[in-house]
C-alpha cells in the first residue's frame, strides 16, 4: 500500500513538472471544449476572446453521438440535456413534399448503434454550459481582447489593448477568420466563398398559430427538403418550444460581404412551389439575416515548426453545414488534444504529442469537409436524369433496411457509422498504447488522476 501511494505521488510530481500554460485564442465551441479537456488534464488554461461577452446569439445545432458522448464525459449540467430536443424521426422530402427517406425510430436506432443520443440544441445553451464547466475547472477567460499579433519566439499573444498573454502553447481556435492562421502563414488568408448562403431562422411556439405546425414543433423530428440548387432543414429546440429552420440557397451577397439583413419576401420567393408545410413555417418569419457560406483550402500542417501553435476547429477545417459536423468535429478536436496532453510526463514530449494530435485529427477533419460537399451535390440536384436516378435510390429503399451507399448521409449505412461512431476518448487510448516510446507505461493520463483524486 505504501509503495502504491509513493508511486502515485511520484507520478503527480512528474505531472506537475509537465504542466503547461495554455493560451487559447477564441471562446467558441472548439476553444471552450479544448479548455475543458486541457484543464481536466491538469494544465493551466487561459482563453482570449474578442467579444466583450458571450452573448445570447445564434441558432440551432445538431449534436450527433460522436460529440454528445463527449458532453456526457465532461459532466455538463443536467440543465443542458433538459434544454435539448431529441428527434424521434428523420425524414427527407423532395422539395415538393414527397417523402424520399424516413426513419420512424431515429432516436432509438441512434442510441442502440452508438450508445449516445442525437440531440438538437440551441447554440447558446451549449456554449453557456461549456463556459460554466470551464470556469468550474479553473479556466481563466479574458473577454473583449482582440488579437493584434503573436510572437512565436516567446509564445506570446498581444492584444490590441496592449495586453500580453504568454505560455507554453497557443491553441488557434479563432474560427474561419483566424488571426492565428494569418500569423502562421505570414499573410492575409481570407476564406473563399462556396457559392451558397444560409438564412437562419428560429421561431417560438408562441408565434405559431397553426395547430399542425405547433404539434410538429412540440414532438421533435428532423425534416429535410431537397431541391434544385437549394435545400432546407427544420428541427425543434428547447424541448419542443422553438423551431430552427436553415435555408441553404445560392449566394447573391456582394463580394466581401459575409452577413447582411435579408428580405423576407425575397426569401419566400425562393421557395415558391416547395412543400406547403415549409412555406407555412416561412409565413411566420418577420425578419431574417443572410450568411455567406465560406471555406478554406486544406492546410499543409496544423502545428508550427516551433511546436508552440496548434490549430483546431474552423480555424483549420471550416465545414459547410450540410452534415452538421462543424460543431461536432470541433468538440472532437478539443477532446483529443486535451486528452493527449493529459498523458504528458515531461514538456519535451510536446512536439511529438502535437504531431500525434495532427495525425489523429487532420485526415478525419478534411475527409468530413469533402463529404459535406458530396452531400451538397446530392441534395441540390436540379430536376433531370441525375436527380431521377437519385430519387430511384431513395424510393427503392423507402420502408426497408438501408443497404449500401445512400444519397442522405444522415442515415447512410456507410457514412453514418463513420461519422457518429467515432469515439475521441477511445481513439486517444488506442494512440497511447500504439506509441509506447512516447508515453511511458506508468502514464495513465491526468484526466484519470482528476477522477481518482
Amino acid at each position: 500500500m505504501i509503495a502504491g501511494v509513493l508511486l502515485t505521488l511520484d507520478l503527480i510530481q512528474v505531472a506537475e513538472k509537465a504542466r503547461l500554460r495554455i493560451i487559447i485564442v477564441g471562446a467558441g465551441l472548439s476553444g471552450i471544449a479544448t479548455a475543458i479537456s486541457a484543464a481536466l488534464s491538469g494544465h493551466t488554461v487561459e482563453v482570449i476572446e474578442q467579444a466583450k461577452e458571450l452573448a445570447e446569439v445564434g441558432a440551432g445545432l445538431q449534436i450527433t453521438p460522436n460529440a454528445s458522448r463527449l458532453l456526457k464525459y465532461w459532466q455538463l449540467p443536467s440543465s443542458l440535456w433538459e434544454a435539448a430536443a431529441e428527434p424521434t424521426k428523420l425524414t427527407v422530402h423532395r422539395y415538393s413534399g414527397e417523402v424520399l427517406a424516413h426513419d420512424g425510430a431515429f432516436d432509438k436506432s441512434i442510441r442502440a448503434k452508438y450508445d449516445a443520443p442525437f440531440v438538437d440544441l440551441h447554440r447558446v445553451d451549449l456554449q453557456q454550459a461549456l463556459f460554466a464547466r470551464a470556469k468550474d475547472l479553473g479556466v481563466t477567460f479574458h473577454l473583449g481582447e482582440k488579437i493584434e499579433r503573436i510572437d512565436f519566439d516567446s509564445t506570446t499573444v498581444y492584444s490590441v489593448a496592449g495586453k500580453r498573454f504568454a505560455g507554453d502553447l497557443i491553441v488557434a481556435a479563432d474560427g474561419l477568420w483566424s488571426k492565428c492562421r494569418e500569423a502562421f502563414v505570414g499573410k492575409k488568408d481570407e476564406p473563399i466563398p462556396t457559392g451558397d448562403l444560409a438564412y437562419r431562422i428560429v421561431l417560438n411556439t408562441e408565434q405559431i398559430t397553426d395547430p399542425d405546425l405547433k404539434s410538429l414543433v412540440q414532438n421533435p423530428e428532423v425534416h429535410f427538403w431537397i431541391g434544385p440548387g437549394a435545400h432546407s432543414v427544420g428541427y425543434s429546440l428547447r424541448g419542443g418550444q422553438m423551431y430552427n429552420i436553415v435555408l441553404l440557397v445560392p449566394d447573391n451577397l456582394p463580394p466581401g460581404v459575409s452577413k447582411q439583413a435579408g428580405s423576407v419576401d425575397e426569401m419566400r420567393e425562393l421557395f415558391v412551389g416547395w412543400d406547403p408545410i415549409l412555406n407555412k413555417f416561412l409565413t411566420y418569419v418577420e425578419n431574417v439575416d443572410k450568411w455567406k457560406l465560406m471555406h478554406h483550402g486544406e492546410m499543409e500542417k496544423w502545428v508550427n515548426d516551433k511546436s508552440n501553435l496548434v490549430f483546431i476547429g474552423d480555424a483549420c477545417h471550416p465545414m459547410l453545414p450540410y452534415l452538421a459536423q462543424g460543431a461536432n468535429s470541433s468538440l472532437e478536436d478539443g477532446a483529443v488534444l486535451g486528452l493527449l496532453l493529459g498523458h504528458m510526463t515531461k514538456k519535451t514530449q510536446l512536439p511529438r504529442i502535437l504531431r500525434l494530435y495532427e495525425s489523429l485529427r487532420k485526415s478525419r477533419g478534411e475527409a468530413i469537409v469533402r463529404e459535406t460537399f458530396k452531400q451538397r451535390h446530392d441534395f441540390h440536384m436540379h430536376d433531370g436524369e441525375e436527380q431521377q436516378k437519385r430519387d430511384e435510390i431513395f424510393l427503392s429503399q423507402l420502408g426497408k433496411e438501408l443497404n449500401g451507399a445512400f444519397p442522405s448521409r444522415w442515415t447512410c449505412p456507410e457514412v453514418q457509422p463513420w461519422l457518429y461512431g467515432y469515439d475521441a476518448i477511445k481513439e486517444v487510448e488506442k494512440a497511447v498504447l500504439e506509441n509506447p516510446d512516447l508515453f511511458s507505461q506508468t502514464s495513465k493520463g491526468r484526466q484519470s488522476f482528476c477522477t481518482i483524486l
